[in-house]
Order: C-alpha cells, then structure tokens, then sequence
C-alpha cells in the first residue's frame, strides 16, 4: 500500500466524482508528506527510525528490493510529477515537497525509456518556479533536484546542463539588473522603496542558494559581492541587512566552489592557488571586523558562522592533498581571532535570563528557534577544539557554564570533553583547572572580598562543577594518573598564591578555599600519588602552616586530610613564622620548594604501581611507566592520542555547521552514566 504510487497521485490529480468528498488542504499536504516520505524510503532501502534492523549492510535480495522499487517510482512519477508541480505551484510547502522527488530517480530510464520530452518538461517547470517564487526551501530544494539532475556522467547531462546554464544566467541578470538599479537610486539621493528593497534581496537570496549547489565561477559576480560586504562594514553604503547576509554567504561558496576547482588541477594552478589565497585572507580580514561590529547582531552571526567553517575547511587537512599547493591555503586562528570567537560564544550563547524578563514573553516556537541557533554556534565552536584546530584551552570558558547550562548545552559540552580528553588527557585537565580557576576570581569579585564564604550557593555550585569533571575521567586511574596530578600540583599552586599585599601576615592564603573544589578529584588520585601530593602541599605551604585550627584553614585540613584518608594520619606541621615574608626572600625559598617538589612530579620520579592499587579486569600489556616532565605533560609521545581531521568528502561546498551533530559516538564512563 506505501508503494502504490498510481493510487495515491491519482487521489491528488483527478477530480473527485459526484458522491465523493474531495481533499482539503490539509488532507492534500499530509498526502503528499506521506507520499515523499514513501519515495526516500523505498529509494534509499533505509527503514523509519526506531523500526529497522540493526544491521547497517544490506542484504543482496534487499539490494535488489531497493533497485526495482527505484526504477518502478522513477517510472511513474517521470509522467505525473509536472502536471503535480503545476497544480500545487502556488503552495510553497506542497511545492517544496514535490520538487524533491527527482533527486530518489534512476536517472537512467530517462534516455532507456525514452522520456526526454518529460525531462525537457520537468527542468521548464524548475526554470518557471524558481523565477516566481521567493520562498527559502523551495529554492534550495530546487537547487538541489538541479544538481541531482546534472550528475557529471549520466546521458542526460548535457542536456540538463545546458537548462542549469539558462537559469542560472536568468539568476544573475537579474541581480545585476537590480543592483543597477539600487545603485542608481542611492547615487541620486533617493530612498529605494519597497520594490526595490524586495528585488534586491531577493535576487541576492537567490544568487547565495544556487551558489551553493552550483559554481557561479564564471560569471564573475564575487568581486561585486565581496565589495557590497566592504561598503556594509564600512558603512559607506548600506544594502538591506538581509541582503548583506546573502552576500556573505554567496562568498563563502564562492570560495569554496574555488578550493573545489583547484583540488580538480592536480600539481598545476599555482597562479590560480594565490588567487585563492588573497580572496580568503581579504574575506576573513573583513569577516573579522564584522565580528567585532556592536552596531549589527545579524552581521556579527553571519560572520561568526562563516569564519568557523572557513577555518574548518582550510585546515592543516589541506596539506594531505595530492595537489601540494593546496598546503599553502591553510588558516590557522591566532590568539587574537581565538578571543574574538571565545567572546562571541560568551555574550550570544551563554545568556541567561532571569524570570519575569521580556523573553519570557517569547512563544514557545520562538524559543526553540532562538535555542536551536545558540547551539549551532556553540557546535561551531566545539567543533574547532574537537578537531584540533583550536588548542584545548580555548575550551575552558565553555567548560565552566557544564553544570549551569546542563539542560540546553550539556549533550555537546559532554562531547567536547570527552573528545578533549582522548586527544590528550592532561591538557584536558590543565583546561578543567583554568575553567575552576576562572569561576573562583569571578566568585571573589561578586563577594568584593578575596575571602569567599563556603556557604554561599555559589561556592556549592562550583563543587558540583567540579565533581562533574571529575566523574567525567572515569574508573581507570592509571590511565589518568599523569593528568590527575598535574591538577592537584596547578590547583595547589593557586590555592597557595600570594597577594602582592596582605592585610593579615598570618592569615591563610586568600585562595585557599579553593582546596576544598580540590577535594572532589582526590579520589582519583592513586595512593602512593596522594603522598606525592600531600608532600608537595605541605613543602608549598611550610612557610605559613597554621597554629589553629580556625574556620579559615578548614579547605586546607579538609583536603589534607581526603590525601591521608585510610592511611596512618600524617599531623599537621605547624610553624610559628608568619606566612607573609619580605617578597626576595619568600621568593628565593618557594623556587627551592618548587625545584624539590618538581622532581617528584617529572622525570619518572612518580612510584611504581602498587599491586593493591588497581584490580585490572583484563590483562594489560607490559611496558614502561609514562614519564611526566616539570609541568605534569606526558613525555612519552606514544602516550598522546592523535586527532583525526575532517575529510571533506562532497561533491559540492556545504555548510559544515549545518552538518555538525558530533557524528562520532560517544563513549559513556561507567561512572558518568551511573551518577550522572
């Protein structure tokens, strides 16, 4: 019944007889909805989703299956599809769907069966409804059914092709037929009206979307595209903001469709190669500066967007090509761009509106939408660290909103830190520490006071945070030993700082709080690790260890004591002289305690394995212990995962934001998954 074609476009194109009910609209598009949905499933022998086998290889009697369903659709919709797209034209979502059905065809009955006539019919329609209509996806599908049509390699390509070079001269004439004219209005002082405004847009809506599908290259209309950016930004002349945004993205393309044409050069094109260079250098320049722009939040989108897949797209995957030259295209992110991207993620993703606000007043539809955009552009964002094209660091600002952003972001920051943590584990949580850190001084500023109060909600939270990461590096604490030490050692380190001026000479430290958000990674600490530790932060603090045991040591009792906790207590060391010093001499003494401590840190100076310390479930292969230099970093370079980049493998540019859902599978931590 979900394979009978005749019947069902027979209920859509004949008129209903005398003492039957017609369909209305609605029972018309859930009609076709079905009947589309029916087509993708029997072309592409792909079950709806919770209802299929879990084997992903098909068998050969369904390969079969798949190809007879195939060319019986192509069959009968190669006659019925234009008189349905010509009934239903006027209706953008009917029509939408309709036009996607040639891309399930076999293209190949076209020319066995004859049927050039309906092929010639079919692109008239194509030309006809994308020279009327305006809607977004109806055009894009139509780019898209064009592109299909004009496979390099199938007989009816020619004659296809010469259809899409027709249309797409229409396209551009058209744009540039409106342009003159906005032009030649603002050149003599006139306010362009509505008829304008609407030509332009929308001749520019439609130059961006078959941009995408197709290589407008040589009509030579980016030079006019990138300049109308340039006047935006600079703010000489301004075009409509959403025609703006179609010229960014019309560049975009345009850059890539020009990457395309020089992968297709082989070791030639080294003219055409610098050509390219300049066009990306001159366009992120510019995409930068809008970046940074106060005054527009949709140029400041766009440009955010489009930097991120640039810098995807012309990574260091580049010098893999077989053209060599390409290795001279690659964009790194500096520092600078860097912050430019971390500030963005900041102020238009991590925003947080408190009840009563306008926004509350949004409909739900809205919020979704406004929800599902902040989550592109944080995918965006982890999408460059994941594959290495940012340093882990850079991850730090969006790893301290994990627990305050669980419920809308904490699928893709769960992700990201999974993925940092396989590239390598004690950057990862080097990152962890910055993000504490960074959430402690924020802390400290809101109080006005560098003594914190450990009762405030505030301070509970950031434990939370930290038990969150540290449940994130699982049950196997060899694996992580490296990484978990050199958090204590850098957590230590800033727990222990010293002001440059200290109201009470015998105070505690003013971070000293701070070793209780240190206690919840203790447990991952191993036991003859936790004596390291211990030693390192008594030998750090011997210069001030307190006489009294008041409310201000209490972080530092707290985590000594999680460090002897099943062991022989180690008592406390006390000193009578103040923890504040003359600056030279307090200085000369910590960088002695720093050249002891270290050694134990680094150069293999961690104890060899205890056998009670680990029950290893399976049996391990035997090789040396992993080696830690000064700062905790791994020295055995086997021990460092290698990131695996992202091999554009389409036919066409794309979006890489759009594509963007972590297609990689998570692993879950037993542990993660059972307290989280």
């Amino acid at each position: 019944m979900m394979k009978d074609w005749e019947c069902m476009t027979d209920l859509l194109l004949e008129e209903p007889g005398i003492q039957e009910e017609p369909l209305d609209d609605r029972q018309e598009t859930s009609l076709i909805e079905l009947m589309v949905c029916c087509v993708r499933q029997a072309a592409m022998g792909e079950a709806p989703v919770g209802r299929g086998p879990n084997r992903k290889i098909p068998s050969v009697k369904e390969i079969k299956q798949v190809q007879d369903d195939k060319q019986k659709l192509t069959e009968h919709f190669i006659s019925t599809l234009p008189p349905l797209i010509d009934k239903y034209r006027a209706d953008p979502d009917k029509l939408a769907n309709l036009i996607s059905i040639p891309q399930h065809f076999d293209l190949e009955i076209y020319t066995t069966s004859r049927q050039e006539a309906n092929l010639d019919l079919l692109l008239k329609k194509l030309h006809q409804v994308v020279e009327k209509h305006h809607d977004t996806d109806v055009l894009e599908t139509c780019a898209k059914t064009l592109e299909v049509l004009c496979t390099d390699g199938n007989a009816i390509y020619t004659r296809c092709d010469v259809q899409r070079s027709t249309l797409v001269d229409t396209i551009v004439n058209k744009y540039k037929e409106a342009m003159d004219d906005w032009n030649c209005l603002i050149e003599g002082a006139e306010t362009p009206d509505d008829d304008e405004t609407f030509s332009v847009v929308n001749s520019l809506k439609k130059v961006a979307i078959f941009y995408s599908c197709h290589n407008l290259g040589s009509w030579n209309i980016w030079s006019s595209l990138f300049k109308d950016v340039v006047e935006a930004k600079d703010g000489n002349r301004t075009l409509p903001e959403e025609a703006v945004k179609y010229c960014i993205s019309a560049c975009y393309f345009g850059i890539l469709w020009d990457l395309h044409h020089l992968e297709e050069l082989a070791e030639s094109g080294a003219d055409a190669c610098k050509e390219v260079k300049v066009k990306l250098v001159q366009f992120l320049e510019t995409m930068k500066e809008m970046l940074t722009m106060e005054s527009n939040q949709l140029y400041k989108e766009e440009a955010y967007v489009t930097i991120c897949d640039l810098l995807v797209v012309f990574c260091n995957q580049l010098f893999t090509n077989p053209n060599p030259l390409l290795g001279d295209l690659v964009y790194e992110a500096d520092k600078s761009l860097q912050a430019m991207l971390n500030d963005f993620i900041q102020n238009n993703v991590f925003v947080y509106q408190e009840e009563g606000r306008p926004n509350d007043e949004q409909d739900e539809h809205s919020k979704i939408e406004e929800l599902h955009k902040r989550r592109n552009f944080l995918a965006s964002y982890c999408k460059l660290i994941v594959y290495s094209m940012m340093p882990t660091s850079c991850a730090a600002d969006v790893f301290k909103h994990y627990v305050k952003s669980y419920n809308d972001y904490g699928d893709i920051i769960k992700t990201t830190l999974g993925k940092a943590r396989e590239i390598n584990k004690t950057n990862c949580a080097r990152t962890m520490l910055t993000s504490l850190t960074s959430l402690f001084r924020e802390l400290q500023k809101e109080v006005g006071h560098l003594r914190i109060n450990r009762q405030l909600e505030e301070f509970s939270s950031l434990k939370e945070l930290a038990k969150r990461f540290a449940l994130s590096f699982g049950l196997d604490a060899i694996k992580n030993r490296e990484a978990i030490t050199a958090l204590h050692r850098e957590g230590i380190l800033f727990a222990v700082e010293r002001a440059e001026y200290v109201e009470d000479p015998t105070g505690p430290p003013h971070n000293l709080a701070f070793l209780e958000i240190l206690t919840e990674f203790t447990n991952k600490l191993l036991k003859q690790d936790k004596r390291i530790v211990l030693n390192y932060l008594d030998r750090r603090l011997t210069a001030g260890m307190p006489s009294s045991r008041g409310e201000d040591w209490q972080p530092l009792l707290l985590y000594r004591n999680s460090l002897v906790h099943g062991e022989t207590d180690q008592p406390l060391v006390t000193s009578k002289r103040a923890y504040y010093r003359k600056k030279k001499e307090a200085d000369d003494e910590m960088d002695e305690i720093d050249d002891m401590s270290d050694q134990e840190f680094s150069m293999g100076h961690l104890p060899p394995l205890l056998e009670d310390s680990t029950k290893p479930t399976k049996k391990r292969r035997r090789g040396p212990m992993p080696r830690l230099d000064f700062a905790g970093v791994l020295k055995d370079a086997d021990s460092e995962e290698q990131h695996h980049h992202m091999t554009i493998t389409s036919s066409r540019p794309q979006r890489q934001c759009a594509r963007f859902a972590f297609s990689y599978v998570e692993r879950d931590d037993d542990e993660e998954s059972i307290i989280m």
